[in-house]
């Protein structure tokens, strides 16, 4: 379940757990979470889930994950959404924690930027490598068009349809979206600083026969400047060796990348040296007791960046919390193959 970003003066979200982050060790938390027991809640700043893994290489093939030999990180996303479905996790996209205070009977209140309010007996952040934000188009005038005829992200493919769509980036994201918006827009129009890539070399091949059948076009060069004289975006120019070229335009889609930073998980009061967080690895909690982190934000000695070391180090993590979420309460380990109450959840899903 995903909410809108909306400012609201409604109560508290109480949970067991709040995992910051929507990326593949979150997303596995929140199914390790309903196995054992604990509600959860997951708080994202991107808006949709998947984490940099949807966000920056989305087609790439991933082969260490075990028992399936290949995947893109898009399928993988796909498989831990269906894998958490049956709890059905509350996702709140969009938004960013911006603060996190302890309470006075030991449990947790973070607030984000969108104004929800979590009460949490622990906090689990799967934030990898930290908030991430889009690279922005440095031109004066594009902040007054973001929004509107400026984009970072793609929230509704009909904001497109039968547009003029410019599109500027030349990675895995950006060719994505040139493909996928063809069918919709009236054209596209991808521009890019060089002639290479850093993106699939199967999406490469698909763009370059897009263009060569006149269905898109792509122009090499970067924005040097935005026309909007009735604060709407009409075209742009484009910086080339030879000049310059306008490009008629309703839209403009830039995909230039995101950008790492720690963000507000800095003030928290919790060691992060470097911008991750040390902690000890029997159950993968921080300086500040109830607060953990997984995957490549968690930070301890032979590290090792890998997604599947990320789903060990949630599922300890989420151990430990069960006993701040039930203190009086012994949990009793049961295999997943004996837990009937989890394959009665599965089964419930699949019928």
């Amino acid at each position: 379940m995903v909410s809108t970003p909306t400012l609201s003066s409604a109560p508290d979200i109480r949970t067991d757990v709040l995992i910051v982050g929507a990326g593949p060790v979150g997303l596995f938390a929140a199914f390790e979470a309903g196995v054992i027991g604990l509600s959860c809640q997951i708080v994202d700043g991107i808006e949709r889930p998947g984490g940099q893994c949807i966000e920056l290489y989305p087609d790439k093939p991933i082969y260490d994950i075990p028992a399936i030999p290949s995947c893109t990180a898009r399928d993988l996303v796909d498989r831990l959404m269906e894998q958490c479905r049956p709890f059905d996790p509350p996702m709140h996209l969009g938004q960013r924690i911006e603060s996190l205070e302890a309470l006075e009977d030991g449990r947790w209140r973070a607030c984000t930027d969108q104004g929800l309010a979590f009460n949490a007996a622990a906090v689990l952040v799967a934030a990898g490598n930290g908030a991430f934000v889009p690279q922005r188009l440095m031109l004066d005038e594009a902040p007054a068009l973001e929004g509107r005829s400026i984009h970072y992200s793609v929230a509704d493919v009909n904001t497109f349809a039968g547009k003029n769509v410019v599109i500027a980036g030349g990675g895995d994201s950006a060719l994505d979206w040139a493909l996928s918006l063809l069918p919709v827009a009236q054209r596209v129009t991808l521009v890019h600083r060089r002639p290479g890539f850093s993106a699939a070399d199967s999406s490469v091949a698909r763009m370059h026969e897009a263009v060569a059948a006149g269905k898109m076009d792509f122009v090499v060069g970067t924005i040097g400047q935005l026309h909007a004289p009735q604060g709407r975006l009409e075209s742009i120019d484009v910086r080339q060796i030879e000049g310059s070229a306008r490009i008629d335009t309703d839209h403009l889609l830039v995909l230039f990348g995101l950008v790492a930073a720690l963000g507000p998980i800095a003030d928290w009061g919790i060691a992060n040296p470097a911008g991750k967080i040390p902690v000890d690895t029997s159950y993968y909690e921080s300086s500040r007791p109830g607060i953990f982190a997984a995957g490549d934000i968690a930070a301890y000695p032979n590290k090792q960046k890998l997604i599947l070391s990320g789903f060990h180090e949630a599922s300890l993590a989420l151990r430990k919390a069960y006993t701040y979420a039930f203190p009086d309460k012994k949990r009793v380990h049961v295999h997943s193959s004996y837990d009937a109450k989890l394959a009665e959840r599965i089964a419930a899903v699949h019928t």
